[in-house]
C-alpha cells in the first residue's frame, strides 16, 4: 500500500480527473446521440425513477463496492472517489447547461465527450490510488476464472441491454465512445501518469477505464 503522504499528494490529480469524466460524460449526454454501455444504463435508471443520471452512478457504484468487499476484492481511494465524484459532477454539469438545439452543437458535444473522459482518466488513472468500482468487478470477475475481455464484453452489453429497454440512449455517439476511449485513454496515460516511487509495484498494460 501507499504511504499516506504520497496518496494525499496524488488525491487533487485524482479529483481533477474524476470531475473531468463526469463532465465529460455530461457533452455525451448534452449531445443525446448515444451513451456508452454503462451510463445507458444510469440514463435508463434515471428514466424510470425520481433520481438523476449522476445519482444512478453513485447509487450503482455503491452497490458494486459492496459486491466486491463481499467478494473480498482490494478497495482504494480512488474507488471510493470514483464512486462520488463522476456522478456529481455529471449532475453539476447537466443543471449548468440545458441541452442544445443546435445539431452541429450536439455534434461536438458528442464528438468531443470521450476526449475530455480520457484527459480525466489519464489523470485519475495515472495515480494508480485504485480503480473505478466497475473496473474492479472485471477484476474481480477475471481472479474467478473469467476471461477479462468476456467478463467486460458480458457485463458492458448486458449493462447497455438493460438501459436501453429502461430508455436509455443508443446511438452513433455509442459507438464513437467505444471505438475512441481506447487510444485517447492510452495517450492520456502516456502524458498524464505520475512517476512510480520506488515502494510502488509498477503496473503492466493500463487499460482504460469505464468508471
Amino acid at each position: 500500500m501507499l504511504p499516506i503522504a504520497v496518496q494525499l499528494r496524488r488525491t487533487p490529480r485524482l479529483l481533477l480527473g474524476l470531475i473531468l469524466f463526469g463532465i465529460g460524460i455530461a457533452l455525451i449526454v448534452l449531445g443525446d446521440f448515444g451513451l456508452p454501455g454503462w451510463d445507458v444504463f444510469h440514463q435508463g435508471l434515471s428514466e424510470k425513477t425520481p433520481i438523476s443520471i449522476g445519482t444512478a452512478v453513485i447509487l450503482v457504484g455503491a452497490v458494486i463496492i459492496g459486491v466486491l468487499l463481499v467478494l473480498r476484492e482490494p478497495i482504494g481511494l480512488g474507488t471510493i472517489a470514483n464512486m462520488l465524484v463522476i456522478g456529481l459532477a455529471m449532475d453539476a454539469t447537466l443543471f449548468l447547461f440545458d441541452e442544445p438545439s443546435s445539431l452541429w452543437v450536439r455534434t461536438t458535444l458528442t464528438l468531443t465527450g470521450p476526449v475530455v473522459v480520457a484527459v480525466g482518466s489519464g489523470l485519475y488513472l495515472g495515480v494508480r490510488l485504485g480503480p473505478g468500482p466497475r473496473d474492479g468487478l472485471m477484476t474481480a470477475l477475471a481472479r474467478r476464472g473469467v476471461t477479462l475481455w468476456k467478463a467486460r464484453f458480458t457485463v458492458e452489453a448486458l449493462a447497455l441491454a438493460i438501459g436501453y429497454s429502461l430508455g436509455g440512449t443508443i446511438g452513433w455517439g455509442t459507438v464513437w465512445f467505444l471505438v475512441s476511449i481506447g487510444p485517447l485513454v492510452q495517450i492520456a496515460l502516456r502524458f498524464l501518469s505520475v512517476p512510480y516511487v520506488p515502494e510502488e509495484p509498477r503496473v503492466r498494460g493500463a487499460v482504460a477505464s469505464k468508471q
